[in-house]
């Protein structure tokens, strides 16, 4: 639908109260139409990160099933094809929808997306990847610079309290990803600024966990006994390289960290073998997302509190998970159930951390 805007602040802070003060300012941006069954598509990257389809694509559609039960979600996932997204996205655009939310597999790329967006006057929102090279409508994430600096702080730490000589591996994401650079800008901060020796650093086409783990075992023969952590920017390339440790027979896995908070990185971290990931409850952007894009649809404007890439944005602090607070943060608070964790492979360590 064309932008016919109204004002309508929404404040964005890093917690759940947010969201959920969110949801009340957008629901107060005036009924839709009696006609109002807006079509919103949903575009999503890659399979290779198990959260798209397990939790964002429900998540989002639940979210907008609440706030409007007229309306559609066209859902589509491009599998890291950045040409099967950019046909998806025509075929959103070429039906008419009122809003687009995409996960861009490439941001360079998807800079054409927005002006084919832009052209047909439908409001776009850039979700959880930047596009830094076409001013999108909004942007809603987790601050995925902090997010490179908090994981590899704290592996840092780790390191050093450990007292293990030799020095540390980087891998990124995907170099495709303006994400994936943020994280890895924040990783250096925090790596750069510890004086850690880098034994070497990979950016992970497509974030496929093969090829970092393809990359980590050339590193593991060249670097024998000399790897002291590494620092994996999400749980795909973490597990990538814990599985190139194993089949090294390397009897301890030096620290690994992680992003994303999925089951099987909290599956490693209870067991031992990942040190840490961050937790990032995608219900926060999912929902956050729906919301905006539901205002968009209305024809309301939605204002960000700050900016990323001149894009009026929406950024959530995360917080990093350790076997010492994985109980507290992903269980008590509900995000994870014991019974899909804790399964037999892995209840004895469940047992052992308190989680039941």
């Amino acid at each position: 639908m064309k932008k016919i805007y109204s004002r309508l602040a929404v404040a964005a802070v890093a917690t759940i109260v947010a969201t959920t003060t969110l949801t009340a300012c957008v629901q107060q941006a005036g009924d839709a139409p009696a006609d109002g069954a807006y079509t919103i598509a949903f575009l999503m990257p890659d399979l290779a990160s198990t959260r798209y389809e397990q939790q964002d694509k429900p998540l989002f559609e639940a979210e907008i099933a609440d706030l409007c039960p007229e309306c559609k979600v066209l859902y589509s996932n491009a599998d890291a094809s950045a040409a099967t997204q950019q046909e998806q996205a025509n075929s959103a655009i070429a039906q008419g929808v009122d809003a687009i939310v995409i996960d861009a597999v490439d941001s360079t790329a998807a800079a054409s997306i927005v002006v084919a967006a832009n052209a047909a006057e439908i409001p776009i929102i850039a979700y959880d990847r930047p596009i830094p090279d076409q001013q999108a409508d909004y942007y809603v994430s987790f601050d995925n610079e902090g997010i490179g600096e908090q994981i590899a702080q704290s592996l840092v730490e780790k390191v050093e309290s450990d007292g293990t000589p030799g020095g540390i591996l980087i891998i990124n994401g995907s170099p495709t990803d303006a994400a994936a650079g943020l994280i890895k800008k924040g990783i250096h901060t925090s790596v750069d600024a510890s004086g850690l020796n880098v034994l070497a650093e990979f950016d992970t086409p497509d974030w496929d966990p093969a090829k970092a783990q393809e990359w980590a075992s050339g590193q593991i023969t060249q670097y024998s006994g000399e790897i002291a952590g590494v620092v994996a920017a999400n749980d795909g390339t973490a597990g990538g390289a814990i599985a190139a440790f194993k089949a090294a027979g390397v009897s301890t896995v030096p620290p690994v960290s992680g992003n994303d908070a999925e089951i099987a990185a909290a599956q490693r971290i209870i067991a031992g073998t990942q040190y840490n990931t961050i937790s990032k409850p995608i219900s926060i952007v999912a929902e956050a997302a729906a919301q905006v894009a539901y205002a968009f649809a209305q024809g309301e404007e939605v204002k960000g509190e700050s900016e990323l890439y001149d894009t009026p944005s929406q950024l959530f602090t995360p917080e990093v998970v350790t076997l010492e607070n994985i109980k507290k943060v992903l269980f008590d608070s509900g995000i994870m159930d014991a019974a899909d964790v804790c399964t037999a492979e892995y209840a004895d360590a469940c047992a052992a951390a308190g989680i039941e």
